[in-house]
């Protein structure tokens, strides 16, 4: 199995805009699993602390092999998170391991 850890800093939104931006967000990824059957697991968490300086947004989800992932990363539904993310977002992290 394949874990994918994802961190996401979103740009810079008032008090009262960033709530929604986060709920959109969240909703995005967590979709992706009824719509890739490549999908295994899907988790969405967020910072407890809107204002924090770390990252904002944490996505885990796994996959049964790396070949898996290639196809989750190309798939035409995730292409369409990763437009609208790269929209309010400002910075990405990630990391892929076996576990």
């Amino acid at each position: 199995m394949i874990n994918h850890v994802v961190l996401f800093k979103l740009k810079e939104y008032s008090e009262n805009e960033k709530p929604a931006i986060i709920a959109e967000m969240k909703s995005l990824l967590e979709a992706l699993e009824d719509k890739i059957e490549e999908v295994k697991y899907i988790e969405v968490g967020v910072n407890y602390e809107l204002n924090a300086k770390s990252y904002d947004i944490a996505l885990i989800s796994h996959f049964e092999s790396i070949e898996d992932l290639d196809k989750y990363r190309i798939h035409p539904e995730h292409q369409k998170v990763v437009a609208r993310v790269g929209e309010i977002t400002c910075e990405r992290a990630a990391v892929d391991f076996e576990f």
